[in-house]
């Protein structure tokens, strides 16, 4: 009988597509939720669960994202920094000022699957609106 079952995704023939999101003015929950789809390949019918089927996606205006309703000052990033009565707990405001890079990267890898396919490095965000990636011919992606 052969033939007869589903058909899977192989990690060698995969082909990535690059991807440009300007992230000014967007939610970043919502954007990152959407983008953390195209990381993991659920927007693709050759979706694999075991296989990487993602494209790259780059951020840009990172630092332009939107705070919804009054995260920007209630919600904190918590760290410890591995000295006694080292518990650090800093603001989402605080952070998008000084770190929007890393703290857009944050909210999109909670999004993503707790399995080693979470850790391929294909997510790229600038807090401004230039990037270096222009060689790989991104497409601008409006979600």
């Amino acid at each position: 009988m052969a033939g007869s079952g589903s058909w899977l995704a192989k990690a060698e023939k995969v082909e990535r597509q690059w991807f440009v999101v300007d992230a000014a003015g967007r939610p970043i929950g919502r954007l990152a939720a959407q983008i953390a789809r195209i990381l993991t390949g659920k927007h693709r019918p050759t979706f694999t669960p075991h296989v990487d089927t993602g494209d790259f996606v780059i951020v840009i205006n990172a630092n332009k994202v939107r705070l919804t309703g009054k995260k920007g000052a209630q919600s904190h990033y918590h760290y410890h920094t591995g000295h006694s009565g080292g518990y650090r707990s800093i603001s989402w405001d605080t952070m998008l000022q000084k770190r929007p890079e890393f703290l857009f990267e944050h909210a999109v890898k909670g999004m993503l699957p707790k399995t080693r396919l979470k850790y391929e490095r294909k997510l790229k965000v600038y807090a401004g609106s230039v990037h270096p990636h222009s060689a790989q011919s991104p497409v601008a992606l409006d979600l």
